[in-house]
């Protein structure tokens, strides 16, 4: 065998990576390692507690990897878990929105219906008012009327009652005037 051979047939024993293996040597490849000896090499003891401290940490880094692309999958679906909730609140939120703005848009109308009913109850009111105003100034100018009838029919009354006295007053004034020329006696007689 060449030294060619020699290397190649101790490299596959050692069972380490070759450059044209496609994976990373495993914490086992490296606790499995094994190296050819010569004379000027390494410390056997000291490359072999090295290759163990190596695959520990090796192997202690690969669980933490694992564990902490474990963390990253639970925290991508907290993630998603949160999106879809902060999609299902902004769905809400529009929706509370739209509620809110027709809510708006209905208390309006309803406010502007209400404003217009009691504008058109307040002008049927007025219109009443004015109606009853009206029929109240001519109950009052009706009673005016009736009132200044009694005044003329009371100084008429007062008038004719006035003439009269006076007629009376004349009447009896004449007939004091009038002194009977007969003797006491006929008038005594004619009794």
């Amino acid at each position: 065998m060449s030294n060619n051979e020699d290397l190649t047939s101790s490299v596959e024993t050692r069972r380490l990576p070759s450059p044209d293996r496609r994976s990373a040597p495993t914490p086992l490849d490296v606790r499995q390692a094994k190296f050819s000896t010569s004379m000027r090499g390494y410390e056997r003891a000291e490359v072999n507690a090295f290759l163990l401290e190596a695959a520990d940490g090796y192997e202690q880094a690969m669980r933490d990897n694992e564990r902490l692309r474990q963390e990253v999958a639970r925290l991508e679906a907290s993630l998603t878990q949160y999106r879809e909730l902060e999609g299902a609140l902004k769905g809400a939120l529009m929706s509370a929105q739209r509620v809110s703005d027709d809510m708006k848009e209905t208390a309006s109308l309803d406010a502007a219906r209400i404003v217009r009913e009691a504008e058109g109850r307040a002008e049927l009111i007025t219109q009443k008012a004015q109606a009853a105003l009206e029929d109240i100034q001519r109950e009052i100018d009706g009673m005016r009327l009736k009132r200044r009838e009694s005044e003329v029919a009371l100084e008429s009354i007062i008038a004719a009652l006035h003439s009269t006295l006076e007629y009376v007053r004349e009447q009896a004034q004449r007939e004091t005037r009038i002194i009977p020329h007969r003797p006491l006696l006929n008038v005594a007689q004619s009794a």
